[in-house]
């Protein structure tokens, strides 16, 4: 049998929000495969997400070997599900730009009435799409057939014209390129050059520049050929896309690719100005004006003569006002015609009557909003008009209908005048406007002009005359030729392009929304006419042909592109463009300069463009300081940073080609998170637009600045000239000398030498490309006055290369500076060598060199060796100090290793593997003790010794436990945040792998917790590896171990819980797992008191241990989720049985207190207690044998004789669970009325007296169970009062005394339950005896309770319903709703709407009208329902005091002592009842596949709120309640076992809904 090959795939999971945004911040997706393969984008829904509804995935990545195009997208299908994440996979094979998108049905408001079916025929449901979203995908380089990734790139920019002749002068300068480290060239475009000269003035777009390449496009390609095979060069050029020469011959034939006077009217105004500023300049002398400015009062003459000769001659405001008399003659004709128009929506309530009582001013204002045309931009004098009909509508307002000349009513002319003082009260804002343009214009011409002739700093031109006029020309006039002569005069009138501070990027400057050509504030570029694209291709459709066969025949040749003028291409052209350019190139490399003026505005480019690198220049720095910030941003991540990439690596999947009986590849996944990522840098020593060192700096600082650009992790580049020291920038238009190197002359050696910085490039270069190819992506960086230090290392092999940089900013001497010696701790070092740049920067060096007219030259310079520095070795660490010569301009460079992880690669390796097996035989309540544990379980386990780790400067953990590491390190990982406290602790020392070995070690001894031994033994091994390593980085190795043994341990967790959690959503595995957290061995609180068992917390920390920890109440409303739900039978039934055997008075204990001191003071506990015996025989596999099994009783059957554990009658009898389910039935139904045992001060020091006195009895009139008075709490609702201060002390807060809502329903369920039980022959015995000695059937006792329900508490919408209810409507406070009691102490307190009866709904719906149910349901979720919990109270209600602050105590008698607990906060647990309640009725009530998909999704979107909690609770729980509206309440136990229990029970009763649906049976396990 032939062996099969295993392949990695790699897998980027990218989570949807509900709204279709990508769960990444700042929704930048970068993609940088790390192999050739194709990688897979993982799209993750939760399955009811909104845009699940009638929803669809778009994607345009096409499919295998089909042609990408932006704007045809692929469409999958989101097939909702409760229960499960959608995950849809789509492979993409080539880099570029994609995107996504979805479309969807908004989700309607819950109704209690459905919008009505449309009839056949109708419309399709309407769907709503969402915002673009982009993957970028890197391009996957190769140079000599090996990747060479981003980070390797070292780029050399080359301004093509100085190159000379090829080949000749080509080669020589390629191999110097070459023999210097760099591994791409850029060329500035090499294209034919117009009228300027200017390389970016393109003569021709699809010819070659014959000066260069005299064999035109076949020198080309021999020139890129020779490139990779005989340089190993890449090649990059620039792509210009936004203008063309001014002279370009083509323009003649093809004017309308530009902005003329017809394709852009708009231009008119700026044109006409331009013009006559122009002619303005040819007569100065003329005018008596001077030519030549020598002063301001020069320019302001000229100002002056602007103001007369050009702005009030051609009479710019007819470009902004309206034309009066026209305007007016027009509404007066049309007002006689009788053609008179209301726009929609223009008349006011008052109509023509309150127009005609309006002042002019109103009038006016009217004409201003709806009478106006010509508005949409600036274009021929008075293209501003008022449309007549609607100027003669508001005549007709004023005078009425015109009725004739003769007639008695107002005549044309009283109409005329009152239109002409309308009309000039329009006019004013729009003469308003022309002050404000004519303003800012005046100050830019002064500004201009004043710059380009009196200046130090500009150009000094000297004369106004035909060579330098007064103004730059905004337009190219194309000559009338007989070429031109089919074109009108208007098409030959052509703007050029510029740029405009501070622009918007994605407004069109020579659009119709931009006046900056009218304004003159354009830095025009007099040598390059602006190109027109418009909306498409069809609006010039010659350019865009002409440009795209440009982009084709430069991806032809080229590796890669220099966008020019990126942030001024439209986006539409640059993304056509790319896409043209990528077919012929998949791979493209694409770079650009982005001068947008936000970050932001330059992501929409990169994101949109897909582009791979950002132009970014050390040069721009201005101090040491700033430098050093650039290396910082450009550097990497630091060093010791978490590794937060791969996140699993799934099992062997099926064979690669689909068939698993002949394939002979197997797939692993490596699933990647989608990480933040700034943009990709090519970050640049210099850039040929920017001045060198020696103008800027100190031409020293040429190699500092050098080296520490080599030393980044991204992308680096540099410009012929800065190596090689020349003495200014390079004039891309003027300039006529073609380059020179020293590199070029001789083979370039490493080190010393003459004629710049050669010597050291190459092996900065070398180092640089090294790093980038092997993934040295960690960086320290460190700045001390002029020196900059940057240590690079790798992350897995801890090698790495140490800079040490002394800056040469101008004015800090020739000495070494102060400088503190390095301490490399744990790290050896080799000195690479040291070096200093001097240069001659003398007058006479400087003149000598400029003075060259054939050769661009460098400044006289030498690379010198240094002894430079000294090196100490002390152990494994490393101290280096810096001699007395190391001037501004050295550097020393080092390599650098760590001797403790010479074998760190394999050393990530050990501590990320065995965690699963070393888990593989822990059982839940070992994984309780591994994961969890929060202070006051940790001290009654260590018998007070030992509590949760206490991190310095942060405070306690919250759990002894992996999860309390996980919920500081999970956000500390993922921000890469090694500032944290917990990592200064690490740093400083190993106290916390000491307390994490030590505890674990410390319980595996003991034989509840042995097999906790083997985690303790993988922790420590692992722990120990790292011992040795440098303290630096201990958090991320720390990290690493946690993070994996944290994740095997809750993958333990959740492979032993039932398939619906181990398949369900992230959601409700969360909220199993608080299974886990809440059940383990207390020694203070086990269930039994002679039985050490795992127990059931309500809440931690706060109901942890001892009395406090097991409540019978909490674990009955938690069971069925935590327990049931999740698989933990066992668990259910111990909790079941304990709380049988310890039942009295026919109740079980509101507090276990372990069997010892039971208190029987809750009304409501037992009812959820037969809840659960029903729910486990129905789910639990043979579940009805419980009711056969015994228990051991804690008191005696039907005796309310109280006695304690060592008493012989304790345990002394037994019952079955069906006996115990009778008693409770039973006692009830003949009525009980008891003292609690021990009442008093000891039991309970804030009860009243009277409130431990319990009284139970059956109405038989309504079969409703009363109970309770105004001095006791005995439901969930139990907050006594307890300030003497108020004089609340024993005053319950919410007594809820009578007839419950929530036990009604329950009582009328577990009815029916026994009922059917009996009448199956599973239940022995068919009713009780009621205290008269009568028989009642369970049967007839449900039936009367239903006979009686709605009538006894439904509160009906209409008060003219009130005689068929049991209400008082004299005391409604609110209708359509169910009282929450029913004849209680206080007769309001039955009209209160709390969140109670969804309870009763859930557990018998069928006692409830469909459609009360569903109007009580909306009334709840849009009144009580917050953004996790449920409002105990209405807040219309006047006890409504929403804020629980236990420790207050004021006089406040509502508030004080937290009396208000049930009175207004949001509690979590009853949003499960809650939302089982509204997922039930509402699919009661609709009959198709679309209507359920809705209820779900209702549902979905309600749980928001407890998803947000989950994920960033460091309690890794949902709390026990919340202040209004869902902020934070200080007071509540943080994670509460039945607040995440009833949401396990929502998603039980959704997979059973479900499966009924699909006609499937739940699955048990």
């Amino acid at each position: 049998m032939i062996p099969k090959t295993m392949v990695s795939s790699e897998v980027y999971l990218l989570p949807l929000n509900d709204d279709g945004s990508p769960q990444v911040p700042g929704e930048y997706i970068y993609l940088a495969p790390k192999t050739p393969d194709p990688v897979t984008i993982r799209f993750a829904i939760e399955g009811t997400s909104s845009i699940c509804r009638h929803g669809s995935l778009w994607v345009n990545i096409p499919e295998e070997g089909k042609e990408f195009r932006r704007d045809q997208f692929r469409e999958f299908k989101l097939v909702p599900d409760f229960n499960r994440t959608l995950e849809i996979s789509v492979p993409i094979y080539q880099a570029g730009a994609y995107a996504f998108y979805t479309t969807y049905a908004e989700l309607p408001d819950l109704s209690e009435t459905l919008a009505p079916k449309q009839t056949n025929g109708a419309s399709k449901t309407k769907t709503k799409r969402t915002s673009l979203y982009y993957i970028d995908v890197a391009p996957r380089l190769t140079l000599e057939g090996r990747p060479l990734p981003l980070p390797a790139l070292s780029v050399f920019s080359t301004i093509s014209k100085f190159m000379g002749k090829y080949p000749q002068d080509w080669e020589r300068h390629l191999r110097g390129i070459s023999d210097r480290g760099y591994n791409m060239v850029h060329f500035t475009p090499l294209q034919v050059r117009g009228a300027s000269n200017s390389p970016y003035s393109l003569y021709d777009q699809l010819g070659w520049d014959s000066n260069c390449f005299p064999g035109g496009e076949k020198d080309v390609q021999k020139m890129v050929e020779s490139l990779e095979k005989n340089h190993s060069l890449l090649s990059l050029t620039d792509i210009v896309l936004n203008h063309t020469a001014h002279n370009s011959a083509w323009l003649m034939d093809h004017p309308e690719a530009g902005y003329n006077l017809t394709t852009a009217p708009w231009l008119e105004s700026a044109y006409l100005l331009d013009t006559k500023l122009l002619e303005l300049g040819f007569k100065l002398e003329k005018l008596g004006l001077p030519t030549e400015l020598k002063s301001l009062d020069d320019l302001m003459k000229i100002m002056d003569a602007i103001k007369k000769e050009v702005i009030a001659e051609i009479r710019l405001w007819e470009y902004y006002a309206l034309d009066v008399d026209r305007d007016a003659d027009a509404a007066v004709e049309a007002w006689a015609a009788g053609e008179t128009t209301f726009p929609a929506g223009s008349m006011g309530p008052d109509g023509v009557d309150g127009l005609r009582a309006q002042t002019p001013e109103g009038q006016a204002e009217f004409l201003m909003k709806h009478g106006l045309a010509g508005m949409d931009y600036l274009g021929e004098r008075y293209r501003r008009h008022v449309i007549p009909s609607v100027g003669a509508a508001l005549l007709s307002a004023i005078f009425g209908r015109f009725e004739g000349d003769d007639a008695d009513s107002a005549d044309r002319a009283a109409a005329r005048t009152k239109i002409t003082e309308i009309l000039d009260i329009v006019n004013v804002p729009f003469y308003k406007e022309y002050d404000a343009e004519v303003a800012e214009l005046l100050q830019q011409l002064f500004n201009r002009i004043k710059y380009v002739r009196l200046d130090d700093h500009g150009p000094k031109l000297g004369p106004i005359n035909w060579e330098n006029p007064l103004i730059e020309t905004y337009f190219t006039r194309l000559p009338q030729n007989e070429r031109t002569a089919k074109h009108k005069k208007e098409d030959l009138v052509l703007v050029n392009n510029g740029w405009v501070w501070g622009g918007n990027a994605l407004v069109d400057n020579a659009g119709p929304q931009s006046r900056v050509y009218l304004r003159r504030e354009v830095i025009v570029w007099g040598d390059c006419t602006k190109l027109r694209y418009g909306k498409g291709p069809e609006d010039s459709p010659w350019l865009w042909e002409h440009m795209t066969k440009y982009a084709r025949m430069l991806a032809k040749y080229f590796a890669g592109f220099r966008i020019d003028n990126c942030h001024s291409t439209p986006l539409h052209v640059a993304e056509h463009i790319l896409d043209e350019a990528r077919r012929v190139r998949p791979d493209l490399y694409v770079v650009a300069e982005l001068f947008t003026g936000s970050e932001e505005m330059d992501y929409v480019f990169v994101k949109r463009l897909g582009l791979s690198s950002l132009i970014r220049e050390a040069m721009q720095a201005w101090s040491t300081g700033e430098l050093s910030r650039l290396v910082h941003r450009h550097g990497g991540r630091p060093i010791g940073s978490f590794e937060v990439d791969e996140i699993s690596s799934a099992e062997v999947k099926t064979p690669a080609n689909g068939d698993s009986g002949q394939g002979d590849r197997y797939t692993r996944e490596i699933i990647r998170l989608i990480k933040p990522v700034p943009v990709q840098a090519l970050f640049m020593d210099c850039t040929h637009d920017n001045e060198v060192p020696a103008q800027k700096r100190d031409a020293r600082d040429t190699l500092p600045n050098a080296a520490l650009v080599a030393m980044c992790s991204s992308a680096i580049g540099s410009v012929m000239g800065y190596d090689e020291i020349y003495p200014k920038l390079v004039d891309l238009v003027g300039e006529t000398r073609l380059y020179t190197s020293e590199s070029s002359k001789f083979p370039v050696k490493v080190g010393e030498g003459k004629g710049g910085i050669a010597g050291v490039k190459k092996l900065l270069n070398q180092i640089h490309t090294l790093m980038g190819m092997d993934g040295y992506d960690e960086t320290h960086i460190h700045h001390e006055d002029q020196y900059i230090t940057v240590h690079r290392v790798h992350p897995g092999s801890r090698k790495g290369y140490f800079l040490i940089a002394h800056t040469a900013f101008p004015g800090y001497g020739n000495g070494n500076g102060a400088f503190n010696p390095v301490h490399l701790t744990g790290t050896k070092a080799k000195h690479l060598g040291s070096w200093t740049l001097e240069v001659d920067t003398s007058k006479e060096a400087i003149e000598e060199v400029l003075s060259d007219k054939k050769n661009l030259r460098g400044l006289p310079s030498r690379l010198v060796g240094l002894p430079g520095i000294r090196m100490e070795t002390k152990g494994n660490d490393t101290i280096i100090t810096v001699r007395e010569r190391f001037p501004p301009g050295s550097i020393a460079l080092f390599e650098t290793w760590i001797p403790a992880a010479e074998h760190s690669s394999g050393l990530d390796a050990f501590v990320t593997s065995g965690a699963k097996t070393a888990m593989a035989e822990l059982d839940l309540v070992d994984l309780n003790f591994l994961l969890y544990k929060c202070e006051p379980e940790e001290r009654d386990a260590s018998v007070g010794r030992d509590g949760t780790y206490d991190i310095p400067g942060h405070g306690k953990i919250v759990y002894a436990g992996l999860q309390g590491w996980w919920s500081i390190l999970k956000d500390v990982i993922k921000d890469n945040n090694l500032a944290h406290p917990l990592c200064q602790n690490l740093r400083d020392g190993q106290w916390a792998l000491d307390y994490i070995v030590g505890r674990l070690e410390r319980a595996s001894k003991l034989e509840i917790y042995s097999r906790l031994a083997k985690p303790a033994a993988w922790l420590k091994d692992r722990f120990e590896a790292v011992r040795t390593i440098p303290s630096f980085l201990l958090p991320r190795y720390f990290g690493l171990v946690l993070r994996t043994a944290y994740h095997a341990a809750v993958d333990r967790a959740i492979s032993l819980m039932n398939t619906n959690v181990q398949k369900g959503q992230w959601f409700l595995q969360r909220l199993a797992l608080v299974s886990a957290q809440q059940t383990g061995l207390v020694n203070s609180a086990s269930l039994y008191p002679n039985r050490f068992v795992p127990s059931l917390a309500a809440g931690l920390p706060h109901f942890a241990v001892e009395w406090a920890r097991c409540w019978g109440r909490d674990v009955f409303i938690s069971l069925r989720g935590l327990y049931l739900g999740t698989g933990r039978f066992d668990e259910a039934k111990e909790h079941i049985f304990a709380f049988a055997s310890v039942l009295k008075h026919g109740m079980i204990p509101n507090l276990l207190g372990s069997g010892n001191n039971p208190r029987y003071n809750s009304r409501d506990s037992v009812w959820f207690f037969l809840q659960c015996i029903q729910d486990y025989t129905k789910l639990v596999p043979d579940g009805l044998s419980i009711l056969n099994e015994k228990v051991k009783r804690r008191f005696l059957p039907f005796d309310d004789t109280y006695f304690p554990t060592d008493d012989p009658r304790a345990y002394s009898k037994e019952s079955s669970i069906a006996d115990v389910i009778l008693e409770v039935f039973q006692r009830h139904a003949e009525g009980m009325k008891f003292r609690e045992a021990n009442a008093g001060p000891g039991l309970d020091m804030q009860m009243s007296d009277e409130g431990f006195n319990i009284e139970i009895k059956v109405d038989w009139s309504n079969g409703f169970v009363f109970g309770g008075n105004q001095h006791n709490c005995g439901t969930w609702m139990d907050k006594m009062g307890e300030s003497v201060r108020a004089g609340s002390k024993g005053v319950p807060g919410t007594p809820r005394d009578g007839a419950a809502v929530e036990i009604t329903g329950l009582l009328y369920n577990a009815l029916r339950w026994v009922a059917r039980l009996h009448a199956d022959g599973s239940y022995p015995v068919s009713g009780v005896k009621k205290a008269d000695g009568t028989s009642i059937s369970f049967q007839a006792w449900a039936d009367l309770i239903k006979d009686n329900f709605e009538r006894c508490f439904f509160v009906p919408i209409s008060p003219s319903d009130d005689k068929k209810y049991d209400v008082n409507p004299k005391v409604v406070n609110r209708r359509g709703i169910y009282k929450d009691l029913y004849r209680s102490g206080k007769e309001y307190e039955d009209y209160q709407l709390r969140p109670n009866f969804p309870i009763a709904m859930t557990a018998a719906p069928d006692l409830f009208d469909e459609k009360h149910a569903m109007h009580a349901l909306c009334v709840a979720d849009a009144v009580l329902r917050g953004p996790t919990g449920m409002a105990t109270l209405d807040p219309s209600d006047l006890n409504y005091r929403p804020y629980y602050r236990n420790s207050e105590d004021s006089d406040d008698f509502a508030t004080s002592k937290g009396r208000n607990y049930h009175q207004g906060p949001e509690w979590l647990w009853p949003t499960g009842f809650f939302l089982r309640a509204l997922l039930k009725f509402d699919l009661k009530r609709r009959p198709d596949a679309e209507g359920r998909t809705e209820a779900f999704q209702q549902v979905t979107r309600r749980l928001i709120g407890c998803k947000e909690m989950i994920e960033r609770s460091p309690w890794a729980g949902l709390t026990e309640l919340t202040q209004k509206n869902g902020e934070d309440c200080p007071d509540s136990s943080p994670t509460q076992a039945w607040s995440a229990g009833c949401l396990i029970d929502l998603y039980m009763d959704a997979a059973e809904e479900q499966a009924k649906l699909e006609a499937k049976s739940l699955p048990l396990r």
